[in-house]
């Protein structure tokens, strides 16, 4: 499958990966972000996916390690409407805690702040396409007649 993309600012080309199946992503300008705040980090690139597909944008697994953030929606959607020429990517996110270093710290409004910065090109994210939910009706009925599992939470208990 050949998808189309276009990138901005002189951003980090996307590249497919050896191992697992996700695309890894890179911030495309430093930004700071405050501990107990949010931020919008632009991706840098804008994708043609195809319709009919979407695209899921996540954390990578060592994102909170490495700069004490999480994304604020857990998993980004992107579907295939959002084509448009100027149609970037970016990555929410939440600052939990900073980084515990000189750059943790940044005078704003000549008041230090405590926080971590992303930098311009940081692996901060992957995504992977996926073919959309195919068109579902409900049937209602009283009664599935299935065993039961046990109910919500019941995974792993003994």
């Amino acid at each position: 499958m050949r998808i189309r993309i276009k990138y901005f600012e002189d951003a980090t080309k996307l590249k497919k990966i050896e191992k697992g199946n996700w695309i890894d992503v890179y911030a495309n300008r430093d930004v700071f972000v405050r501990v107990g705040e949010r931020a919008m980090i632009p991706l840098g690139f804008a994708l043609e996916l195809p319709q009919g597909w979407e695209a899921h944008l996540a954390p990578r697994s060592s994102t909170f390690k490495t700069w004490g953030i999480i994304q604020t929606n857990s998993v980004g959607v992107v579907d295939d409407t959002f084509i448009g020429d100027n149609d970037q990517w970016h990555m929410p996110v939440y600052c939990l805690q900073g980084k515990h270093n000189e750059e943790s710290i940044k005078a704003i409004d000549g008041m230090e702040a405590e926080g971590t910065w992303i930098k311009k090109g940081d692996k901060i994210g992957q995504f992977r396409i996926m073919e959309v939910m195919p068109e579902i009706e409900f049937e209602e009925v009283d009664f599935f007649g299935n065993a039961e599992r046990g109910g919500f939470g019941s995974t792993g208990v003994r």
